[in-house]
This record gives C-alpha cells, sequence and structure tokens, in this order.
C-alpha cells in the first residue's frame, strides 16, 4: 500500500510552515498517536525529504519506513536551539513516549556527565554515566562521549587535576610517603595522593576548572590561538596543529545539556531492595510492594490539560506501562477534579479485570490531592459493586482492594500524606523510601510535562 498522492499533498502542505533551523519532528498516525520521532538540523528540509513523489523510500530507506508513512496523518515539530538540544531531547521523548516505529534510544543508555566531586578534601575529576547522589559537581549530559573523552585529556594538561579513585584525606600525614603515578611524572597531575599540593592550593585548581566550564572560556582560548599563530609563523606545524586540535576540543565543551533540564532520570536511579522493604513498614502494607503507579495533572490555566501514569515494578520504571490522559471532563484549573478523572480512567480496568491493581497508588500533591483520589476511588467501588464482586470470578477484587493503598507527596517540604491520616509523615531526607518515592513522583510529573509540551506543539514549556 502506498500513500495516495492527495494525502502526500496535504502533508507536504504542512511542511512548508516548518522553520529551517534545528528540532524535532514528529510523525502522527490516527488519534494523534506518535508515529516516529526524529532529530533534524533543518526541519523543513529533512521532513521533506519524506513525501517527494520522486523520492524511493523504500529504496532509501526501508518497508519498515514506508509502513509508517502510510499511517502518516500529520506531521509536528519542536524547535530547539541547537543541534545538540535536539539530540538529548530527542532520546528522551523516545525514552518516554515509545514510538512504534522508533528502534534505537529505546533502551537505558544514557549520556555521560563530567562530575567534580566537591565534597572531597581533594576533588577528583571523572567521567560517568552514574554520578554520586550527593556531594559532586555535574556538567552535562554531553552529546559525545567520545569528544568529551578527548576533551578530558586536553583539561587535564591544563589544570592537572586528579582523576584517580583513591580517598584521600588532607589529614592523613602517610600521604607523603606515597608514590605518585605516572600522570604526576608527565606534569598532568599535581598528586595530591603524595602530598605534593596542599589541599586550600588544590581547591583552587578546582575552582578555576569549574569557573573554566562555567564560562566562555576566552582568556584560555586567546592564549591558545596566540601561541597556534606564534608556532605557525614559526613553521612549527606539528605545535601549531596540536593547538589548533586543543582549541577545536575545548569547544565541545558547549556541545551539552543542563542537569536540571535535560533529566536523566535513569541515571539517579537507586538499589530499590532496601527502599520496598521500609515502604511496605511505612504503609502497614500485609504485602511487598511490588507495583507503584504514580500520577500528576500539567495544566496552564486549564488549557490543553493532561494526567499522566507511571509504572514501577520492583522499584525500577517499566516504561510500557507509561500512560497519558487528556483531561476531557474538566473545565478551568481544577487539579483535584483532573485527577479523579484520571483514576477513574485508569482503575476501571482494573476493577473488571483488564489491567493489575497496583500496590501502591502515589499521587504528587498534597492531602486535598489524596482525598480527590481516594473519593474517585470509593465512587467507583460504589457504581461497580454490585455488579462486578457478585460474579466468582472477580471476588479477589475485595482482597486487591483492601490491601490497595493510596498516598500523595508534597513538593517543598516532601512530605508524605498517608490514606486515613490527615497528618503528613515527614521521612528523613536520605531515606531509601522517600528517594524512591520522589523518583516515581518527578517521573510523573516529567513525563506529564512532556506530554502537555507536545500538546502545546511549537511553544516550549519551561
Amino acid at each position: 500500500m502506498v500513500k495516495s498522492m492527495s494525502d502526500m499533498k496535504s502533508v507536504r502542505e504542512q511542511i512548508q510552515s516548518f522553520p529551517t533551523g534545528p528540532g524535532l519532528y514528529f510523525m502522527k498516525g490516527p488519534k494523534d498517536e506518535v508515529l516516529y520521532i526524529g532529530k533534524a538540523k533543518n526541519l523543513r528540509s529533512r521532513v521533506a525529504s519524506y513525501f517527494q513523489p520522486a523520492s524511493d523510500i523504500m529504496e532509501s530507506r526501508g518497508p519498515k519506513i514506508v509502513e509508517m508513512l502510510n499511517k502518516v496523518q500529520t506531521v509536528d515539530y519542536i524547535e530547539t536551539e541547537t543541534e545538540v538540544d535536539a539530540m538529548l531531547k530527542e532520546a528522551r521523548l523516545i525514552k518516554d513516549i515509545q514510538p512504534a516505529y522508533n528502534s534505537d534510544l529505546l533502551d537505558d543508555k544514557t549520556f555521560p556527565y563530567l562530575e567534580i566531586t566537591t565534597g572531597d578534601d581533594f576533588p577528583g575529576v571523572y567521567i560517568t554515566r552514574k554520578p554520586r547522589a550527593k556531594g559532586s559537581r555535574l556538567f552535562g549530559p554531553f552529546a559525545s562521549a567520545k569528544d568529551l573523552r578527548a576533551v578530558f585529556v586536553e583539561l587535564q594538561k591544563i589544570f592537572k587535576f586528579r582523576s584517580c579513585k583513591l580517598e584521600i584525606e588532607a589529614r592523613n600525614d602517610k600521604r607523603r610517603f606515597f608514590r605518585p603515578c605516572i600522570l604526576h611524572s608527565i606534569n598532568q597531575c599535581v598528586a595530591p595522593c603524595g602530598a605534593r599540593i596542599e589541599k586550600a592550593e588544590y581547591k583552587t585548581i578546582i575552582r578555576d576548572l569549574i569557573k573554566f566550564l562555567q564560562s566562555k572560556r576566552s582568556t584560555v582560548l586567546r592564549q591558545l590561538k596566540n601561541e597556534m599563530e606564534e608556532a605557525s609563523a614559526g613553521m612549527d606545524y606539528e605545535k601549531a596543529g596540536m593547538l589548533r586540535d586543543r582549541i577545536r576540543l575545548i569547544g565541545k565543551l558547549d556541545e551539552r545539556g543542563e542537569p536540571d533540564e535535560d533529566v536523566q532520570p535513569e541515571v539517579f536511579a537507586a538499589e530499590p531492595t532496601e527502599a520496598l522493604v521500609k515502604l511496605q513498614k511505612i504503609l502497614d502494607a500485609p504485602n511487598p510492594i511490588r507495583i507503584i503507579e504514580g500520577i500528576d495533572i500539567a495544566n496552564i490555566g486549564g488549557k490543553e490539560a493532561v494526567g499522566s501514569l507511571v509504572k514501577f515494578i520492583d522499584g525500577r520504571p517499566f516504561k510500557a506501562g507509561y500512560r497519558r490522559f487528556k483531561i476531557k471532563t474538566v473545565e478551568g484549573s481544577d487539579d483535584y477534579a483532573m485527577i479523579a478523572e484520571v483514576v477513574r480512567r485508569r482503575y476501571k480496568y482494573a476493577l473488571v479485570g483488564e489491567e493489575l491493581w497496583p500496590d501502591l497508588i502515589l499521587i504528587d500533591g498534597g492531602l486535598g490531592q489524596l482525598h480527590a483520589a481516594e473519593n474517585a476511588m470509593q465512587e467507583l467501588f460504589a457504581t461497580e459493586d454490585k455488579e462486578i464482586f457478585s460474579h466468582r470470578e472477580h471476588r479477589g477484587h475485595r482482597e486487591f482492594i483492601k490491601n490497595l493503598r493510596i498516598a500523595s507527596i508534597a513538593k517543598r517540604e516532601e512530605e508524605l500524606y498517608l490514606q486515613g491520616s490527615r497528618r503528613p509523615l515527614k521521612l528523613p531526607r536520605h531515606s531509601p523510601a522517600l528517594k524512591l518515592l520522589q523518583y516515581v513522583r518527578d517521573e510523573a510529573h516529567r513525563f506529564a510535562q512532556h506530554y502537555h509540551h507536545l500538546l502545546r506543539s511549537k511553544k516550549l514549556l519551561e
């Protein structure tokens, strides 16, 4: 089957209004379903290449893309400031939405960070995909691990920071007997391991490195360019070439995102075993907490409101269980009513045995949001009780409902509200159970915001 010429003409007319800068494009099928997400340096040119009458898509891109194009009804886009922004957002949205025709980026592979362990006496500098939970400063994520590794070498030549994993304490006098590694011998590390530098002096190096990473690096780049020109004038072309490559690599430091904006939740997932055991005790649940579903709402002034549901199994995200709900029955900015709608729409299927019950429903919000979810669930039970529970095959539902727990977690104070209690529970800041609940809550919030981002199409949602 090949898409008709009239259908192709309609899509091509949409594309004419696309910008010529970088961004993401979304191939959408019936009911606004996202079939495919791609990134482009030039949005108009890239998307138009799929729908040229003379192009042989089967030959150039294969049968799977032809199959996808035959389902496409609309194409949408989001502009980004740079190609790097487009790359990072593409990876995140593909993981979240999991379009049927995207085969890459669906796994848990992440982009690397540059981590500086500022909480240490002598901070180390590392390339990592699994940063510390606390006590470090992050830069990134970086679009290219290969470029980051290359520029890391150049940074170490300039700042001479340590990159080893040794535990180095300033109070340890035995350091002066320690023999530093070869990096000290080739003048690429100041060797705090061997007490070759004082703590305050080393901290100054780290402050200079952080300032360098934050700034435009103009002073260092100007110095390198002057050295390159001098080497070239003196016909030392090998040195000039080395300096040229160093300048290029330092420029790669700008090809990165920001930790708070380009969130990679997979990176910060903690080991959930201890958290789940503690959570069962906190919730006074008769059975282990295995399935957690988190719910959040996103809207601006009541417009284009959406709800999100994320599913965690054994403390880890189960992306196939993520759901999005375009709010249908609520007018204005009524978060409580929107939460109630999502709860009713999601759990009516569990009531008739078409979906599994979770062990915990976690609502993003405070006591009001918790009550909205509880009331919606009670309405469901009251409506369906006679019809469902009269059937023998559904008697097991009573046990599920009895064991089901509903809770909410409020931002800022990070207080946990539990079913049947008006007083919030304040868990210790570093509690594994709190960390897991925050992870579920933040995933639900982020997933709602990304879907809202799509509904708003060309307007970036901050």
